[in-house]
């Protein structure tokens, strides 16, 4: 983005449609002393006089401070504060350290110190996801800031709110290739929502307040802002709050009542609807008012991996995951559903498999808060743009109205037909035939002993696949993964910020032996910083979702996949002796007898991180399965097993 452009082009996908009444009122800020003449607030270095009298798309307390004169850098942290921002993530280096100095004289904001960038932007992310704010994460210039791609596209991907604060080399040498030089706002164009490079200090508190305000409304993303380093040195006069312009960005929260009135139209007449609930449901809050829909509409409901716990999953309405690995009545479901109720998806390839046999027969109402994803892959029958927040309760009030006219359709036999195949075909596993623990009971046992209200945050592949399937959530922002990028190493960093965001609840992060061994160094972030997550490392000795593509399409050729670390092997690394390096509990469970006690003594501590080592068989697979690029109508219970469809199926 070049040096003065107020918006983007994705941000002006987001422009309010003809017709649809916006309804976005900001919350009421809560109430501020005022601050005597010459007084100042813990943490501040100006005075501090009442709170700002009107609504504001500018996020915190919106308190009023009078101008006063500061360097760019304090600027940065006040900012911050202002915000109501209470913990970052970061790691210093030449560009940021002028911010750094001041940052360690607040007394408002915690920082905490991460071994590696990534680390950071994961951190921020599961923070954002476990507490529903803006995530925050810092980093220096070039290699600093490059470090923060992933988490920053696995956010953009995941929809997680999240702002990057990068330092920049100064403004008279950017473009000279100076030393740790990168241009990371172009780099980060196509995976945020914004990006800023900022190199005059008076723009700061104006554009971070903007950044804030974009990456959490809407559909919340990343936005990373970039300042050069003189702009962090220089002078200039604080003052806030600020004015928000963000210019072109302003997203549609009200659903369109005529097309409100189409798709209670459409459920009327249905005979076969399923609710298909994608993550944009969790992000907007929207779990009551999607029960109470789905409750008074008596309709399934399925919920895709980014909307595991929105809807419980004891619920008898709750027909599981759909998807690649998802549960044959979920994917039943959708697949003879006559429509299709969408919220907040996006019909991606894990759930549709081959698009054009996706939900042959469904007609599709399609509500989502970005309109660039209503008809991207599927067409929708009506489209409906806003926040679910406001549409789910939106519709009810609609179905209402339409069933006095025409009546409650009866969806006795849709829910028998798929009641039978949620008792005919549950999740379930074989035990492995090599003697060796099941890791699908490992983790069905975690969550049986921790419980609904801890925070399960898996790594990528089979053990991600199984977090999904064999722990019951009933609450939503009880779940992370990472879903969209599929980042390995995601699992441990995310896992201490969930902690830090949720520090009363268990939290647990689920992590293979690949995975573990990219981010493991925040272990040591953890010891030192008294974030005691747990760590269970489901240790198959193997890249294991890789592996079970390679037994079942590349004929057992396991090519570059073992990673000797498990049973009979050189076990290097030895996960137990690296945790105790680190500093934390570490355990070790290669028995099935054992695993109940060694979770307990997990569960027991609460001093430090505890790392379990779960030696596990390598041959255990994820099931049911969709091959890739087939139908899924085609999904297996089991190796070359489908199930048996019955004629009214």
């Amino acid at each position: 983005m070049s040096k003065g452009q107020t918006a983007s082009p994705a941000l002006m996908a987001h422009t309010s449609r003809a017709g649809a009444p916006a309804r976005e009122s900001a919350p009421v800020p809560p109430a501020v002393p005022t601050v005597p003449d010459g007084g100042r607030a813990p943490g501040t270095t100006a005075a501090t006089t009442a709170v700002a009298p009107s609504a504001s798309s500018v996020q915190g307390p919106n308190r009023v401070v009078e101008p006063v004169q500061m360097t760019g850098s304090e600027a940065i942290v006040r900012t911050l504060e202002e915000l109501g921002v209470t913990d970052v993530f970061g790691l210093p280096g030449g560009a940021i350290l002028p911010t750094y100095d001041p940052l360690m004289d607040s007394t408002r904001i915690r920082h905490i110190l991460v071994r590696h960038e990534q680390g950071a932007g994961h951190a921020a992310q599961g923070y954002a996801m476990v507490t529903g704010k803006v995530g925050v994460c810092i980093a220096t210039s070039g290699p600093g800031a490059t470090n923060l791609v992933t988490p920053i596209a696995d956010a953009h991907l995941d929809s997680v709110p999240m702002v990057a604060i990068t330092g920049q080399v100064s403004s008279a040498v950017i473009g000279t290739d100076a030393f740790q030089e990168a241009d990371i706002v172009g780099i980060t164009m196509p995976i945020t929502k914004h990006s800023w490079l900022v190199t005059d200090a008076q723009e700061i508190p104006r554009v971070l307040a903007e950044a804030f305000h974009i990456a959490g409304s809407g559909r919340p993303g990343p936005v990373l802002v970039d300042i050069s380093k003189d702009a962090q040195q220089a002078a200039m006069t604080f003052s806030w709050p600020p004015k928000v312009e963000a210019a072109g960005y302003r997203p549609v929260l009200r659903g369109h009542a005529k097309q409100l009135r189409e798709a209670a139209r459409l459920i009327a007449g249905s005979s076969r609807p399923v609710f298909y609930v994608g993550g944009g449901v969790v992000k907007a809050h929207a779990a009551e008012e999607l029960r109470h829909l789905a409750e008074y509409l008596g309709a399934p409901v399925v919920t895709t991996l980014q909307a595991r716990g929105v809807f419980p999953d004891s619920h008898d309405l709750h027909f599981g995951m759909p998807g690649m690995h998802g549960a044959v009545s979920a994917v039943a479901a959708l697949q003879q559903a006559d429509l299709l109720i969408t919220l907040g998806a996006r019909f991606d390839d894990r759930v549709t498999g081959q698009l054009s046999s996706f939900a042959p027969g469904a007609k599709v109402i399609h509500a989502d808060i970005d309109p660039a994803e209503i008809s991207k892959n599927r067409t929708a029958d009506v489209p409906i743009v806003g926040s679910v927040k406001e549409i789910i309760p939106d519709l009810t009030d609609a179905l209402t109205a339409e069933f006095e006219h025409t009546g409650r359709p009866d969806l006795s036999a849709w829910l028998a037909t798929l009641r039978r195949l949620r008792q005919t075909y549950p999740l379930g596993w074989t035990e492995p035939s090599d003697g060796l623990v099941a890791p699908q009971q490992v983790i069905s046992r975690i969550g049986e002993l921790t419980g609904p209200e801890g925070v399960y945050v898996a790594g990528v592949g089979q053990h991600q696949m199984w977090s999904a399937q064999f722990i019951r959530y009933e609450r939503p922002h009880a779940w992370l993964n990472s879903g969209g990028a599929g980042t390995m190493g995601y699992a441990v960093p995310a896992a201490m910020g969930a902690k830090v965001g949720n520090p009363d609840r268990v939290v647990w992060a689920i992590d293979g032996d690949g995975c573990f061994q990219m981010t493991n160094q925040e272990l040591a972030t953890c010891t030192i910083n008294r974030i005691p997550i747990k760590v269970a490392v489901i240790n198959n000795s193997s890249l294991g979702m890789v592996r079970q593509w390679q037994t079942l399409f590349y004929d057992g050729r396991y090519s570059h996949t073992d990673l000797n670390t498990g049973h009979d092997t050189a076990r290097v690394p030895d996960f137990v002796k690296l945790a105790e390096a680190y500093g934390c509990a570490a355990l070790r469970c290669e028995r099935e007898e054992d695993i109940d006690a060694t979770i307990e003594q997990a569960l027991a501590i609460n001093d430090r991180p505890v790392v379990i080592d779960f030696v596990v068989s390598p041959d255990s697979m994820v099931w049911p399965m969709v091959p890739s690029g087939v139908s899924n109508s085609a999904i297996q219970v089991a190796q070359n097993l489908t199930p048996q469809w019955e004629e009214n199926d």
